[in-house]
């Protein structure tokens, strides 16, 4: 399971026009899902992001985390996380989970986010969205669960 986390001073998503999800200050996490992900790359993940300490404290260090910051999290599906470009043009992504498995595990991902109160906007699976954000820092960085 890869992730792509940025820190946001504001951020939203649309489907059609329409906006489905927005946070005023938190994280933006882009959720990939490859096919031999389980319950146990998702919890990995959620623990990594909620505990990462990535928000400034009052000497400008990045000190403090996004659930002791108190601060939302944008989520949004991104299959292309998994695309392979090493051959072609077009990239390959053959890599990415099956969209039931995929969204299962997002889905999850979500909850448990929640599960630490932590408020959590999404966008809509499989759905094509239009994403902003500002960037704070610029700070992002890339989780992936085999890495742990």
């Amino acid at each position: 399971m890869r992730a792509v986390i940025q820190r946001a001073r504001q951020a939203s998503v649309k489907v059609s026009g329409e906006t489905v999800g927005e946070i005023e200050s938190g994280l933006v996490v882009l959720i990939g899902v490859t096919h031999d992900d389980t319950i146990e790359d998702v919890q990995y993940l959620v623990n990594k992001i909620i505990n990462l300490r990535i928000f400034e404290d009052e000497n400008g260090k990045m000190n403090i985390s996004l659930k002791d910051a108190g601060g939302d999290l944008l989520s949004i599906s991104q299959f292309t996380l998994y695309g392979d470009t090493r051959k072609g043009r077009r990239p390959s992504f053959i890599n990415a989970a099956h969209p039931d498995h995929a969204n299962e595990l997002y889905e999850r991902f979500n909850e448990l986010i929640r599960n630490e109160g932590i408020h959590v906007a999404t966008g809509r699976f499989g759905e094509m969205m239009d994403v902003g954000f500002t960037n704070v820092g610029p700070v992002t960085l890339i989780l992936d669960s085999q890495d742990k």
